[in-house]
């Protein structure tokens, strides 16, 4: 019997001494027939297969010293601080740690948003605000008689309140106060107030003048309209007056408008 190439015959082909036929494989040849994937490396030169290392940023798997892939942690475990539970294992992996909804409102209606600035840092929804200011201002007026018709516009007081928060929308409520000051002579009568409320009526029923008869009329209200973020619009305080009968007239009004700006 006659061998080939890498091939060798061993025994006489009898019972006690059988063939035994060997064959040997040079790993050059070998080599030609593997290739590398996925996370493998393969040397042709040498035949050296290992891991492929992914150079991405982020990535910790490196070759432990003993020789095996290793993701280094901080004692075995994901070191977490404040606000973060999970060792980073399958049963208990890295999350937020939270509370528990205390209130009987819907959570995914009324609950509040956490975002990452630009830095990288959690932030909560802004703070609500509060800010308050006043306005006055002191007219004279040459003696001007008092209308008759009730509820007629005396003068106006124009204030431009501004949303200081830049965020939230804001509800704008004023405290207003008119306070015109009026002469009656005996048998004159006149009535003054805001807008088209009259809040103040007097009669002179003596026989000498009434010289400058007033009331300090208060109104609180909540504005119409929402102040958008940051947005200014204009609050008009109107004082009034009417049924002037007599010679009544007036010469002075004292205008005075406090405005409370809540974000909402």
């Amino acid at each position: 019997m006659e061998s080939g190439t890498n091939v060798s015959v061993s025994g006489s082909g009898s019972a006690a001494n059988p063939y035994v036929i060997s064959a040997a494989t040079p790993c050059a040849d070998v080599r030609a027939c593997l290739s590398a994937g996925p996370g493998i490396n393969l040397d042709q030169a040498t035949g050296a297969i290992s891991a492929d290392l992914s150079g991405q940023a982020g990535n910790n798997v490196t070759i432990g010293p003993d020789g095996g892939l290793y993701v280094p942690t901080a004692g075995g475990a994901v070191l977490t601080g404040c606000g973060l539970v999970g060792n980073g294992t399958a049963s208990a992996p890295v999350k937020a740690k939270t509370g528990t909804w205390p209130y009987p409102c819907s959570l995914d209606t009324f609950g509040g948003v956490v975002a990452c600035d630009s830095n990288g840092v959690l932030r909560g929804e802004p703070r609500g605000r509060l800010s308050f200011a006043s306005y006055f201002d002191n007219r004279d007026y040459p003696d001007v008689p008092v209308p008759a018709a009730q509820n007629t516009v005396l003068d106006n007081f124009t204030v431009n309140v501004t949303n200081p928060d830049t965020c939230r929308t804001a509800m704008v409520l004023t405290e207003r106060e008119v306070d015109v000051y009026v002469v009656l002579p005996a048998g004159a009568a006149a009535g003054t107030g805001h807008s088209n409320d009259e809040m103040y009526y007097m009669r002179n029923s003596g026989t000498s003048t009434i010289v400058g008869t007033h009331v300090q009329t208060t109104k609180f209200l909540a504005e119409p309209a929402l102040l958008a973020p940051g947005a200014t619009m204009p609050v008009t305080l109107t004082a009034t007056g009417g049924r002037g009968a007599g010679g009544a007239y007036y010469y002075g009004i004292n205008f005075v408008l406090r405005t409370m700006i809540i974000s909402l």
